[in-house]
């Protein structure tokens, strides 16, 4: 691997399988002081509609989490590795509807943090969670509130002296945000998942962990139209002889309604759920009991209740996992996430669309020689779809930030290229460079 990113985004960026329990927060990072932070603002392949835009230094940028803005611009949350710290910063990043950067911020002290999660606000401003090392407390979730310029308009901090971690943020319909994450500082066991209800101004009206002796940890939430949330993540604690799917519904004080698990003797996980408007739930993750390979792409579809309709598998005959979930217009879903069993590299975001009742109606891979993957999509006001990601193929770095706009049919300039061509550039890694540039 020619990436050195360490500890917790090391292992979601670069290994096959990405799951939560292997955030281990142990940052050893590198101090690479010649690191010049410099911003590239220019499409791999330039494209009116669809585009890809890289957005990084010569370090290590890695893009988690992107959405629509009511201006039909673009949100990007994720890490920078800053030679002024020696460290990373949580790095908010502003585009037009062409992924053109209209302003970028960096939020952080001496120590490592990281955005993981950002939705806009019904003031036009913006929510981003993930975590902070720079308060002396362990790694603690961090939550940040700018204005719409990306402004900070307050912050706040949630843990003890363990390693705590926020994963996603919601506003919710009083104005306030609900987080969920793991807490290693709380709870009964190791980790367990940890839900977190503020106010407006961020702080806490209460919080709830679930868990037994043993680990657990919360992904993805969502309020329900009746007021509760429906949370999403892993448990070893009630597994099936290893970690399982856990989606657990709460009423909205937090307390659990009901809760429910799904995997089979290996691992298998939960990434991201979404309410339905069905009233179930839509679930995607990773499955090793399932499925093709040594790990799969797992969608899995429940009532309101939690009970599974149906599931589906996706992969080839290595590693394929999926990150990220959402009900399409017409009623199917699209998922991304990362391919080693298909694509162009050693690892591709790979974006499915399915019908309905979860049966592949297209999929894409993009990617160059090196590693790429997925890690947020959703459908767009043109009927298109946005990704973000990290890419170590393109850009200006180790790895940067990947910003990827599709059309309708999941198609970009880049699945368009005449393939053979395409392929002697993959066969020869040192060429890539002119191959950004001749197109």
């Amino acid at each position: 691997m020619k990436i050195k990113i360490v500890g917790i985004f090391v292992i979601i960026l670069l290994i096959s399988g990405t799951t939560p329990l292997a955030l281990e927060i142990n940052f050893k990072v590198e101090q690479q002081l010649e690191n010049k932070f410099s911003i590239t603002n220019k499409p791999v392949f330039p494209l009116n509609g669809p585009f890809m835009k890289t957005f990084g230094g010569t370090d290590d940028d890695y893009g988690w989490c992107c959405q629509q803005n009511i201006d039909g611009g673009f949100i990007i949350t994720g890490i920078t590795y800053t030679v002024e710290t020696g460290d990373y910063d949580v790095w908010l990043i502003k585009t037009d509807n062409s992924g053109n950067m209209v302003w970028d911020k960096t939020f952080g002290r001496t120590d490592n943090d990281g955005g993981i999660s950002v939705q806009q606000t019904t003031d036009g401003g913006f929510i981003i969670t993930g975590l902070t090392y720079s308060y002396e407390a362990g790694y603690d979730v961090w939550l940040i509130k700018t204005n719409k310029n990306g402004n900070k308009m307050w912050d706040k901090t949630f843990g003890e002296i363990n390693d705590d971690l926020g994963y996603c943020v919601q506003q919710t319909i009083d104005s306030g945000y609900i987080i969920v994450g793991y807490t290693f500082s709380f709870g009964a066991g190791k980790s367990d998942v940890w839900l977190i209800k503020t106010d407006k101004d961020g702080n806490k009206v209460w919080d709830k962990t679930f868990g037994r002796a043993d680990d657990d940890g919360g992904v993805s939430v969502q309020q329900t139209f009746e007021g509760g949330y429906i949370l999403a993540g892993y448990t070893f604690s009630l597994g099936d002889d290893d970690y399982d799917v856990w989606l657990i519904k709460t009423d909205s004080t937090g307390n659990i309604v009901w809760d429910k698990t799904f995997g089979g003797p290996d691992f298998d996980e939960a990434l991201c759920v979404q309410y339905t408007t069905s009233g179930g739930y839509i679930i995607t993750g990773r499955t090793e009991s399932f499925g093709a390979g040594s790990g799969d792409v797992w969608l899995i579809k429940t009532d309101s209740s939690g009970n599974k309709i149906w599931d589906r598998t996706f992969g080839g005959a290595f590693s394929d996992w999926s990150e990220c979930v959402q009900q399409t217009n017409d009623g199917g879903y699209i998922i991304t996430g990362g391919t080693i069993s298909f694509g162009a590299g050693e690892s591709d975001v790979w974006l499915i669309k399915t019908d309905s009742t979860g049966n592949t109606i297209w999929n894409n891979t993009f990617g160059g020689p090196d590693f790429d993957r997925g890690n947020y999509v959703q459908q767009t006001n043109d009927g298109g779809y946005i990704i973000t990601g990290g890419t170590s193929s393109f850009g200006a770095g180790k790895s940067d930030v990947w910003l990827i706009k599709t059309d309708i049919n999941g198609k970009s300039r880049y699945n368009e290229i005449n393939r053979p061509f395409l392929n002697f550039f993959q066969s020869h890694p040192s060429l890539f460079p002119l191959l950004q540039k001749l197109l």
